[in-house]
């Protein structure tokens, strides 16, 4: 089997081995886990089965990510992704008043679409295009994006109506366990354990469980098998004909949109981490990455869930030493298991992989050192990108942003010969994009 793994993923030649891609899906697996009962509870909402959407979450899960690793040998995770899953069910199926059968055909379409974009050179000009200033922003950002949630996740960062954001209760009992882990992760770092960030999440968890916190669940058993009955309540259940309806080929494009921009983000930034931007700062085999993104997506309509897309947790996983496909493995044989270990996976609490983000945001923002900040055309548009990333809750939006600013400053302060004609198709679709989407 050692041999096997070594042939099939390069561990050697990545500079990693079976241990450390064992350690590293875990690590992914226990930062991302929280969709398999998030997902379900948002899509419940338009009146899917929440039983259904639980099992359509982790098959969609396992499709997309080990097509990433078969395709790519990259330690991407995929899943449906935040926030496409609110779009899906509060804006075009309450909203809209939009059946969510027909929803999923809106998804399903746009993962045709995803595929045909894949196959063709457009979606990898669109990704290497991407300047390699934008791309040192992208990361950092998505360093901040990932961290501003570990802190929502912990407690400490809280809404507010006259500021939007304020301090949250540090030390409550959610805030002192978020804490324990945090310090715990920053120790063991310190002094270079392997597993770090593992190691902090399952303390944390232990943590929650002394008196006076009790913020991890109770422990309520091992296996709960799951029933499949209720997956034929959403599996196969798209409606492709109603969602060919002309009114809604914008909700179309607005999904192919996001959807594409938010993976190019995210591929770009979790590699540059990762180390796998050459020196031009393009991503080897980033068609197949993409191909991955879009059969999962395709496949998790048919399965029965909204958009599949890559995961910025994954970088929870890089950040332990996860290069090759099989850190992917591993992450979709968890998500496998967890289909009849509910009870086992569901007593991680959220406070206890909040830590584990904030970690990862410390360990991507490092990205802003390769930011030439001396030169202000090529500093003021990375800042605007990385910092509306998390502003917006958005990497496409901050991407979006950054395609905008760049090519003006380059071009009205007599460097436009500096940008590739690419970026300036990419910079006017995307204020007709906040124009008319």
């Amino acid at each position: 089997m050692q041999n096997f793994l070594e042939k099939k993923f390069q561990l050697s030649k990545n500079g990693t081995d079976v241990k450390t891609e064992i350690v590293a899906g875990f690590t992914t697996f226990m930062t991302m886990a929280y969709i398999i009962f998030v997902n379900p509870t948002i899509l419940s909402d338009t009146g899917m089965p929440w039983n259904g959407v639980f099992i359509a979450t982790i098959m969609g899960t396992i499709l997309g990510t080990v097509c990433m690793a078969l395709l790519t040998n990259y330690p991407f995770a995929l899943a449906p992704g935040m926030g496409l899953n609110a779009f899906f069910a509060y804006s075009v199926v309450i909203g809209m008043g939009v059946s969510w059968q027909i929803a999923l055909g809106i998804v399903f379409l746009e993962g045709i679409l995803f595929i045909i974009l894949s196959i063709t050179p457009i979606r990898e000009m669109l990704i290497n295009g991407i300047p390699m200033v934008l791309k040192s922003s992208i990361s950092a950002g998505i360093g901040l994006f990932i961290a501003f949630i570990g802190l929502q996740n912990a407690g400490w960062v809280v809404k507010n109506e006259a500021t939007l954001v304020t301090i949250g209760k540090v030390f409550s009992s959610n805030g002192l366990v978020a804490l324990s882990g945090l310090v715990l992760m920053g120790v063991l770092h310190t002094l270079k354990v392997k597993g770090a960030i593992l190691w902090g999440i399952i303390g944390a968890t232990i943590i929650g469980y002394l008196p006076g916190l009790r913020v991890s669940p109770p422990f309520q058993g091992l296996v709960a098998f799951p029933q499949f009955s209720d997956w034929s309540e959403v599996l196969f259940k798209m409606d492709i004909g109603g969602a060919l309806n002309l009114s809604l080929v914008a909700v179309i494009f607005s999904f192919l949109f996001v959807d594409l921009f938010d993976t190019a983000g995210t591929l770009v930034g979790v590699s540059a981490q990762a180390g796998y931007l050459d020196k031009d700062g393009n991503l080897p085999k980033a068609s197949q990455a993409l191909l991955a993104d879009a059969i999962g997506t395709t496949g998790g309509a048919i399965f029965g869930t909204s958009t599949v897309t890559t995961y910025i947790e994954s970088a929870s996983g890089v950040s332990e030493g996860g290069r090759t496909g099989l850190t992917g493995i591993v992450v979709a044989i968890l998500f496998l298991l967890s289909l009849f270990f509910k009870p086992l996976v569901s007593i991680v609490p959220v406070v206890a992989t909040a830590p584990a983000l904030i970690v990862v945001g410390t360990m991507m923002i490092r990205n802003i050192l390769h930011i030439k900040w001396e030169d202000f055309s090529e500093a003021l548009p990375a800042f605007v990108c990385l910092i509306t990333i998390p502003m917006t809750y958005s990497i496409a939006n901050g991407i979006a942003l950054g395609f905008i600013i760049y090519p003006l400053i380059k071009l009205l302060s007599g460097k436009g010969k500096e940008v590739h004609s690419l970026v300036y198709v990419l910079g006017l679709l995307f204020i007709l994009k906040f124009i008319w989407l």
